[in-house]
């Protein structure tokens, strides 16, 4: 009897999904010794396309530093916001003993500026790198702000800065070292050898009956039928997304 592999639509998995999904696949199948399934030169066409699918994960850990970037420099541009507006909201109340700490931190935010949030990745992290520098050697400023309670943004400023600073290193560490990656053309061809792997384990199991080609193959099903239901279950919630907020409103 011919065993049947489940089809899924490869093109709809996400880059990340992808190369798991290419590797547990090759993981599941290499168990069952392919060269006794006759099936060891379309295996390993498949695995030979393994080192081209790591540029697809490495390339995918760089946009993962990347976003991981973005959150940082949102999280030190708010912290610098919120330092600057507690000033500016205490000095609108008529207490001597802030205003002078007020004082204080105003003379030090003109000079440092106050468009530090709006300067790009490099120029923000030396510009926070010598406002800290400054502020750790000045003590009338390292009084005021522990006089205005804002030493702990200080702090959770120092730490995301050094932070930032860290993960941006790792980024152009891992630029220098990685070409760019065709993740398109790769998955094309990837996709061509896979179809034509299932399409010879099918082949294989009508022509030699007396080998056991359904218990691969249903360990192989089911990890397919996975896939196939988180797919369905990700157009599922953009739909259900849709049509809420097609909602007519109550009038």
């Amino acid at each position: 009897m011919r065993t049947i592999i489940v089809r899924l639509q490869l093109t709809r998995l996400w880059n990340s999904e992808y190369v798991l999904f290419v590797n547990q696949i090759v993981t599941i199948f290499r168990k069952f010794h392919p060269e006794l399934l006759h099936l060891q030169k379309a295996f390993e066409r498949l695995t030979e396309m393994l080192p081209q699918i790591d540029r697809i994960r490495a390339q995918e850990l760089r946009s993962a530093l990347s976003f991981t970037l973005q959150e940082l420099d949102k999280e030190r541009d708010t912290l610098l916001k919120a330092i600057t507006a507690q000033v500016k909201t205490i000095g609108r109340v008529s207490l001597p003993k802030l205003n002078q700490h007020v004082e204080v931190l105003k003379r030090f935010f003109d000079l440092h500026g106050r468009d530090i949030a709006a300067a790009n990745y490099n120029s923000a992290t030396e510009r926070i790198n010598n406002l800290l520098s400054d502020y750790d050697a000045k003590g009338e400023v390292r009084v005021a702000v522990e006089g205005l309670s804002l030493k702990i943004l200080f702090d959770q400023l120092r730490e995301v800065n050094t932070q930032f600073d860290a993960v941006f290193l790792q980024r152009a560490q891992e630029d220098a070292a990685m070409a760019k990656v065709d993740t398109r053309t790769i998955r094309i061809e990837t996709d061509k050898i896979l179809i034509a792997f299932f399409e010879a384990i099918e082949f294989c199991s009508a022509e030699y009956e007396d080998t056991d080609y359904q218990t691969p193959a249903n360990e192989l099903n089911e990890l397919i039928n996975s896939y196939k239901i988180l797919i369905k279950s990700r157009t599922t919630r953009r739909t259900n997304t849709r049509e809420v907020g097609q909602v007519s409103p109550v009038v």
